[in-house]
């Protein structure tokens, strides 16, 4: 019985000591679509620049459908129709999955502990929010401090705040979470977040600024604005409900 599925040629690098993972995804991508592959290597530097040179391009690897030369990985993506992200385009994706993943933790932790009680769910989420969003944060923190700097007001009154903020909120959300020295994690909670809803709401709704958010570190497109006065303001109300509710002072 003959294939009578269409036919896509690839040409991508695939050396002893480097295979091309967009080669890779392409391949993939193309299987996925029905596509049988003429899945043509190229084993070698010179090989690779001559492929290049050849056709007038810069990167490898390279697609053709039909005849047709259709590019790299992006713009085959494009031509089944998929969303390409565009370079330095902003998006909320990356602290919404710190928030998804901390919800997720949070039901599993509050199961476990608590048999789940639900209103030990939203003070179980915001700490480990804070945890995430610290760690993110301290994995460069010099970015993270630049970035800051750009609209948070304590610190541009006091740049060294952009360094200890992280540390701030790690300490605080972790004890938070473990439910010990609450004069000591709410009270920092309430100022780092009660400083951050203003500098934020400061910035993007008095000012009208259009920044980029530090809160998941500072090398991140996530635009600065509601997400991140909610992140603040969830500090500030975790603060407070521990400094009000009897028993956690």
């Amino acid at each position: 019985m003959s294939d009578t599925r269409k036919t896509a040629t690839l040409y991508r690098m695939v050396m002893p000591e480097h295979v091309c993972p967009y080669g890779r995804k392409s391949l993939w991508l193309l299987k996925r679509k029905g596509y049988r592959v003429d899945d043509r290597h190229l084993t070698t530097r010179a090989e690779t620049d001559a492929f290049k040179a050849e056709h007038g391009v810069k990167t490898t690897p390279q697609t053709f459908i039909e005849g047709k030369r259709i590019g790299g990985h992006d713009d085959l993506r494009r031509f089944f129709g998929e969303k390409v992200p565009e370079p330095g385009a902003t998006s909320y994706v990356p602290v919404l999955a710190v928030f998804a993943v901390a919800a997720l933790i949070a039901v599993v932790v509050v199961w476990w502990r608590d048999g789940w009680v639900v209103a030990s769910f939203p003070p179980t989420f915001i700490s480990l929010a804070m945890c995430l969003l610290a760690m993110l944060k301290l994995q460069d923190v010099e970015k993270f401090s630049t970035m800051f700097l750009n609209y948070d007001l304590l610190a541009q009154r006091w740049p060294g705040y952009g360094y200890v903020y992280p540390f701030a909120e790690l300490g605080a959300g972790v004890l938070m979470l473990a439910g010990v020295l609450t004069w000591l994690s709410a009270p920092v909670a309430l100022v780092i977040g009660g400083v951050g809803a203003i500098s934020v709401f400061k910035a993007v709704y008095i000012d009208k600024r259009e920044l980029k958010c530090a809160c998941v570190g500072g090398s991140s497109n996530v635009p600065l604005g509601f997400v991140s006065l909610t992140e603040n303001l969830m500090m500030v109300a975790m603060a407070v409900w521990m400094l009000t509710m009897p028993g956690h002072v």
